[in-house]
């Protein structure tokens, strides 16, 4: 069975979303997705995307709508702990450098729910190097290990390649979900998703 490959990065709201609905998709399906960090304004540059807000935000009727379709989305999967971050837009380069240094440490899982909980949950500016610390800490991550080998050369190189390769596949935004060669973005493709993998199973 192929093993699906979801495209996150802390900064999307619906990348919350999406990691929170995933579980289900598992539990149903039998596969493990693999977690993939990319810098979604990387991504952006170079597939010459703009994000919503800048995008949309001239049209009240589509972004009240997008307001709403989020709600339907937290009302359907009960994800009642969600909260938009009054900090949004928030700087993601650290904290996504921070995903490559935990994958090499080997807890990834943990830091992706430490930092994800504490943007879209706690609502706290995670842009605050000191307040990532905080969060790291009280997770009981090694946060000066993780701070100090984020800022290294290599990790630095392995987002830039990861932006790019995600960029090169057809990405253009998060979240994106791919299922082999198969790309679907947004969190209302989830259908699709799981279907997808059943189909290859």
């Amino acid at each position: 069975m192929i093993q699906p490959e979801f495209l996150f990065d802390f900064g999307s709201p619906n990348a919350y979303l999406v990691h929170r609905v995933l579980p289900g998709i598992e539990a149903r399906t039998g596969v493990k997705f693999a977690y993939k960090p990319v810098l979604l304004g990387g991504l952006f540059k170079l597939a010459n995307n703009r994000s919503p807000m800048e995008a949309f935000g001239h049209i009240p009727k589509k972004m009240a709508y997008e307001q709403l379709e989020t709600q339907r989305f937290v009302e359907r999967h009960g994800l009642t702990r969600y909260q938009f971050n009054p900090h949004f837009p928030v700087n993601t380069l650290n904290l996504m450098r921070g995903a490559f240094a935990a994958q090499s440490l080997g807890v990834l899982p943990a830091y992706i729910e430490a930092v994800i909980c504490a943007m879209w949950e706690d609502q706290k500016p995670m842009a605050d190097l000191g307040v990532l610390a905080q969060v790291l800490e009280a997770a009981r991550l090694d946060a000066p290990a993780l701070m100090a080998l984020s800022q290294t050369p290599e990790i630095k190189a392995a987002l830039i390649e990861a932006t790019q390769q995600a960029c090169d596949r057809g990405a253009f935004g998060i979240p994106t979900v791919f299922v082999g060669d198969e790309m679907f973005f947004g969190k209302e493709r989830l259908g699709q998703v799981e279907d997808e993998i059943l189909k290859t199973a």
